[in-house]
């Protein structure tokens, strides 16, 4: 087959490939598909003025993600004219393989697009399907209500969840880059983003737009509907004067001068003092456990646990073949083959599913069992009990338990523009079950956000500074952790946290001197 020369163009050496591929129907298909997504967008006002881009990787089941070549269109053209023979075709290093042809004046001559460094280094760090680059006005404006913000928070929307790996209760954070002259100029600062916040799906460039990607044009363009949603709500609320990054989104707090929505609520008035006093700092975040520290020990263990033991066998033969319950039993058997190595105790083989769903059931339920009597903190064991837990929630078999003094806690911190957070060792699922469904009604309004083990080991220094990178506070003494556990108080402490240790009814005595302060309420703070 003829092959595309190997040329120089604007100093990058092109690439070959097969000619009849680069003319198959895979391929133009992807460039059909730029063309009418670009007139879609700009419609919405996304690529309006020749600015703004998008790329596509073309989808072949034979070739690995990471090989398949690229589609991407070109710079400085009126988007919503452009056609298929417009579009450049790329290697996955970026080498070109097929260009446009010129076209007569008054076009330009053809380029490819100046976000092409971007889009690649999108494709290489995120595993990405689609990258799409908007100039979006809410794009743009939304990077400025706060100048000095590094990122843009929101929560409790209901188009969060249309981004991946987020729920209506999670709070949403989108990194801010600062803008350049140049296009490529913006390279480095993505991916240093992108490495400070592995999660995101995209990256906010201040006073320009954003870059957003996903592993497939369909996913990309599903979250980049979203985010220009969310970005317009946010405005929107800013312009009432309202906070789209607390739970129920009231009154922005200015306190002398200093930006809420998006900011950080720095600066409070001492009780009982006048206005002429000095004032003295606020905490910006909390983050509690949940056993013994909300919620008694006894409703895990007596409650809790028990309810997922009895219910295992039953649960899994009534949703085996659901995506979710199959995403279980993948887990758990990886977690098996590793207890299996280690020579953990009460492990047994987990047969393939060849041998049958019963015998495959009756292993899994063996081996969790001896997994929820060891206590284990591990994320298969969490995910599932959290599955567990929602039948009985939703049958109304369950209800979640938590101390009397929560709900007043909670409503008072929210009051004060104090963000909450939990960090359990159940999962996030879990979490939200037990305060969606507590015997105080639905608390999860005053909850910005869950950590579960996925952030790491709540006995290791190193998850509080993930956690703390999370909240994207100045300071890691900003976040007040609130545990039962004096191995937790610990390895906050060492990553810089402030720490109170809770002290309630059927907790685990404290060694002496352990040096952390106490409560016995959540009024004492």
């Amino acid at each position: 087959m003829a092959a595309v020369p190997a040329v120089a163009v604007n100093g990058v050496k092109v690439g070959s490939a097969s000619q009849a591929y680069l003319e198959g129907k895979a391929v133009k298909d992807t460039k059909s598909l730029i063309s009418d997504l670009c007139r879609q967008f700009y419609n919405l006002g996304w690529v309006s003025g020749t600015g703004g881009s998008i790329t596509i990787k073309v989808h072949d089941d034979s070739i690995p993600k990471p090989h398949q070549l690229i589609v991407m269109s070109p710079s400085g053209v009126q988007k919503e004219r452009m056609v298929p023979e417009d579009m450049y075709v790329l290697s996955p290093e970026g080498s070109f393989l097929w260009e446009p042809s010129p076209k007569p004046y008054p076009h330009k001559p053809p380029k490819c697009s100046d976000c092409g460094p971007l889009f690649l280094k999108a494709y290489d760090m995120c595993n990405a399907g689609a990258v799409i680059h908007s100039h979006g006005i809410e794009s743009c404006l939304v990077t400025m209500l706060n100048p000095l913000s590094k990122e843009f928070r929101i929560t409790h929307m209901e188009m969060i969840k249309g981004i991946k790996g987020h729920g209506y209760y999670d709070e949403l954070v989108v990194p801010i880059i600062e803008n350049t002259a140049y296009e490529f100029e913006l390279t480095e600062s993505l991916a240093k983003a992108i490495e400070a916040y592995p999660k995101t799906t995209a990256v906010l460039v201040r006073n320009h737009g954003i870059y957003i990607w996903g592993d497939s044009w369909i996913s990309a363009k599903t979250q980049a509907e979203c985010y220009h949603y969310l970005f317009d709500a946010a405005i929107k609320l800013h312009q009432l004067g309202l906070d789209c990054s607390t739970p129920n989104h009231g009154p922005i707090r200015n306190v002398k001068g200093v930006l809420g929505c998006g900011g950080h609520m720095s600066t409070s008035v001492k009780a009982g003092a006048d206005s002429n006093h000095e004032m003295e700092p606020l905490r910006h975040c909390i983050v509690l456990d949940i056993e013994g520290t909300t919620t008694p020990i006894s409703f895990v263990t007596e409650v809790l646990f028990p309810y997922a033991r009895g219910n295992v066998g039953k649960h899994l033969s009534a949703t085996y073949d659901t995506a979710e319950t199959q995403d279980d039993i993948k887990l758990l058997r990886s977690q098996v083959q590793d207890d299996l190595k280690q020579g953990v105790v009460g492990a047994v083989p987990i047969p393939s599913d060849d041998a049958g769903k019963e015998d495959v059931i009756a292993a899994l339920v063996a081996n969790v069992e001896a997994m929820i009597r060891a206590d284990r903190k591990i994320t298969a064991l969490k995910q599932l009990q959290g599955h567990i837990w929602q039948t009985g929630y939703e049958n109304n078999e369950l209800e979640g338990v938590v101390f009397e003094d929560v709900p007043e806690a909670l409503e008072k911190w929210h009051a004060l523009g104090t963000k909450v957070y939990i960090y359990s060792s159940g999962s996030r699922l879990a979490q939200r079950l037990i305060f969606g469904n507590t015997n105080y009604g639905d608390l999860r309004k005053y909850l910005s956000g869950f950590f579960d083990t996925t952030v790491g080991n709540k006995r290791e220094a190193r998850s509080y500074v993930e956690i703390s990178e999370s909240l994207g506070v100045d300071k890691p003494s900003e976040i007040l952790f609130v545990t039962d556990v004096y191995q937790e108080a610990v390895a906050a402490k060492a990553a810089g946290l402030e720490v109170i240790i809770s002290i309630r009814p059927g907790n685990a005595p404290l060694p002496d001197n352990h040096g952390f302060k106490t409560i016995k309420s959540f009024s004492e703070i």
